[in-house]
């Protein structure tokens, strides 16, 4: 009884001993973490202010922040370790030996991180503009480290990882100030093609959001099964796009209808034999 009770009281002594020896180091390695935090969150939205002061690309922006708050807590977690008193250079060794194991393991973060470095270089698309890749649509609402972040017209996120983005095949809708609408406008056969065509152009010619020139085009390009068909070409803003392609459908419609033309629909004749 007195033998357990010693080394109860030896285990308590030697807990002290730990808690006094250590429990500084060990405070002040957390006190340091968390300052260091803070720090850190300060030294970022300094950062981000300073980068929108100085008008940069807003591509830029969320990439260097990440980048820089990724590379400063390592820093922190470093200093932290040496304050608690892990041999550094044996950390190092083993940081870097399991360096290339953690590397083949996460080589797709690794391949999103150089992609995300590859568009931020390259710049096939900016934050703003209306881009389709890898299977999405969307307008580009961020770029970070690892990803790139779209914005649907429906409002739906949509994350695609850089590694991808920036090898496959990609179409940006806001490149270019102008875009070409195409239409193909269908009458029925035995309606004048040459006053469906007049239509079609005086259309045209009362939306001042065509441009002019390069000059609207209009051809008969098809006779099909049931209708005579228009290909119908028109250049205008890219932000005009949609509205002049949904609009013109719809002024065809009403104005084709008070014109006497007909817009043809697949129909079947059936003959009865008796």
């Amino acid at each position: 009884m007195e033998e357990n009770l010693d080394k109860g009281i030896d285990l308590v002594s030697q807990g002290w001993e730990l808690l006094l020896n250590y429990g500084p180091t060990f405070i002040g390695a957390i006190v340091v973490l968390l300052i260091g935090l803070w720090i850190i969150k300060i030294i970022t939205k300094s950062i981000s202010r300073l980068i929108d002061k100085r008008d940069v690309d807003a591509s830029l922006k969320p990439f260097f922040v990440s980048l820089i708050s990724v590379l400063l807590k390592v820093l922190l977690l470093i200093s932290v370790m040496g304050i608690v008193g892990i041999d550094m250079l044996s950390f190092v060794a083993i940081l870097g030996a399991a360096g290339l194991a953690i590397g083949m393991a996460l080589s797709g973060t690794l391949q999103n991180f150089a992609g995300g470095v590859m568009i931020l270089i390259f710049k096939p698309f900016k934050v703003g503009d209306y881009i389709n890749a890898q299977g999405h649509s969307g307008t580009v609402k961020e770029i970070q480290i690892f990803n790139t972040i779209l914005k649907t017209p429906d409002h739906k996120t949509i994350i695609i990882p850089n590694g991808g983005l920036s090898t496959g095949s990609m179409t940006n809708y806001s490149t270019e100030p102008t875009r070409r609408v195409d239409w193909t406008i269908g009458i029925a056969y035995g309606d004048s093609s040459d006053k469906a065509k007049e239509v079609i152009g005086n259309l045209i010619q009362a939306d001042s959001r065509i441009m002019k020139d390069p000059e609207p085009f209009i051809a008969l390009s098809e006779l099909a099964d049931s209708s005579v068909n228009f290909a119908v070409r028109a250049w205008v803003k890219s932000e005009d796009y949609w509205a002049v392609f949904f609009q013109m459908n719809e002024q065809v419609y009403k104005t084709f209808e008070k014109e006497g033309l007909n817009i043809p629909f697949p129909q079947m004749d059936v003959h009865v034999q008796k």
